[in-house]
């Protein structure tokens, strides 16, 4: 089975926890604070492989979570940092952001490589919290998150040219004499249940060709085999419009044309201005006016380039080939879509990223998100020192200013995950 495009949520790795520990050595007394830092999550990567054509992968998996960061430990050593997980897909992939639509990363080359989500960075050990006034700190800070989302992954062959038409029109046949592919071929409908790729050698040019399934009228609205294949034809710099000239079946050849054509238009207007060759094919089963008539009305529409062949009897297909060589070695490779580019991640959160106010049914006020639960990880409530940089913390993360905000009086209820309290002014 050919799978082209899958959904799946992947998870960085969490910073590990700073350590909580204090120097003991013979003879040396009061050895102060030395609990290290935690290591740091591993990355989601993904990178291209030029070995894989297919999706496969992620047919049956759909979650990927990469190692946490490990505890950091006494003396002031830090933590084992997790290892990033590494994900292979094929050149052509496109990963998406499934909640927000934005383009992640788009693989045109072998080996080439991007960080999907990045893993958290490890949490403070107490040595960072000693100072004048507080020399034995009790607490250390948790690891933060790593980050998480959900994707959608998309395969889009690239091929320099893409045949196009209806089922049974023969680009089957076309491909299988044009390159050394051996595509399956066979006198029915769908014939053809996956791209198949071959490659055209001529001389000292070479150039990739991808038989598209059978398209259908309303493809681009998911009819028939169409919609799961259009997107392989995107990349492509040039099409080869195939139609079945003797109309053996009823078919009307330039219905059919226009039809595929609109088809293309709907999926994605740019296809419409792809250079496109029209082949008119199965020649010698029509008669020399219904090939003419064809002819005529295709060049009326703009498309210079038709050729008369018949793939079976390989009629005309030098002639062909040479005028898509001749055409791909002009054309410029399809824009691809813009380079991506991130900002390097910095491990600070904006204050409308740390928490949110929320009431629950009893109209106590509840803190939520990811500042809730680092901070209630790394505080100490039985240690003073704790829990006045707990205090400090709510007041410099704008969480009182929040509370004040919603509406809370004094004697009202607030809640920090398990933590609950009486509001005091």
């Amino acid at each position: 089975m050919f799978i082209d495009h899958s959904k799946i949520y992947v998870k960085a790795g969490d910073g590990g926890p700073g350590c909580v520990s204090f120097h003991t050595e013979k003879f040396v007394t009061n050895g102060g604070p030395d609990g290290g830092d935690g290591g740091k999550g591993g990355d989601v990567v993904f990178y291209a492989a030029a070995k894989l054509t297919t999706l496969q992968s992620f047919r049956f998996k759909h979650k990927f979570v990469a190692p946490d960061g490990a505890k950091g430990m006494n003396r002031k050593m830090y933590g084992r940092g997790g290892e990033d997980l590494r994900i292979a897909v094929p050149v052509g992939t496109v990963i998406k952001d499934l909640d927000t639509g934005k383009i992640i990363a788009d693989f045109t080359e072998d080996k080439q490589e991007v960080i999907v989500a990045r893993g958290g960075k490890g949490g403070l050990g107490n040595m960072h919290y000693a100072n004048a006034v507080r020399q034995a700190p009790q607490f250390a800070r948790v690891g933060v998150p790593g980050e998480e989302k959900n994707l959608y992954i998309e395969l889009k062959l690239i091929a320099d040219v893409g045949l196009v038409g209806f089922p049974n029109a023969g680009k089957s046949t076309l491909l299988s004499v044009m390159t050394k592919a051996k595509p399956k071929i066979a006198d029915y409908p769908f014939t053809t249940l996956e791209p198949v790729l071959g490659v055209v050698q001529d001389f000292d040019t070479s150039f990739v060709i991808a038989d598209i399934p059978g398209i259908i009228e309303n493809a681009h609205e998911g009819a028939g085999l169409g919609h799961d294949f259009l997107r392989h034809i995107e990349r492509t710099r040039l099409l080869i419009h195939v139609v079945d000239v003797s109309a053996t079946d009823g078919r009307d050849p330039i219905d059919d044309f226009n039809a595929i054509n609109d088809e293309l238009v709907q999926f994605n207007p740019e296809l419409a201005e792809r250079p496109q060759v029209v082949v008119a094919n199965k020649c010698d089963s029509a008669t020399e006016e219904e090939i003419e008539m064809f002819v005529n009305e295709v060049k009326s529409q703009g498309f210079e380039d038709v050729f008369v062949i018949s793939a079976a009897a390989r009629i005309g297909i030098q002639e062909l080939t040479d005028k898509v060589t001749e055409l791909v070695t002009k054309l410029p490779p399809v824009v691809l879509h813009d380079s991506i580019t991130e900002d390097e991640k910095v491990y600070r959160f904006e204050k409308d990223e740390q928490f949110s106010i929320e009431r629950d049914d009893s109209g106590a006020f509840v803190v939520v998100g990811t500042w809730a639960k680092m901070t209630m990880g790394s505080t100490n409530f039985e240690n003073y020192d704790s829990m006045q940089y707990f205090q400090r913390s709510m007041i410099n993360a704008g969480v009182i200013d929040a509370l004040k905000a919603a509406g809370i009086k004094e004697g009202d209820t607030v809640r920090i995950e398990d933590l609950e309290f009486e509001y005091i002014e």
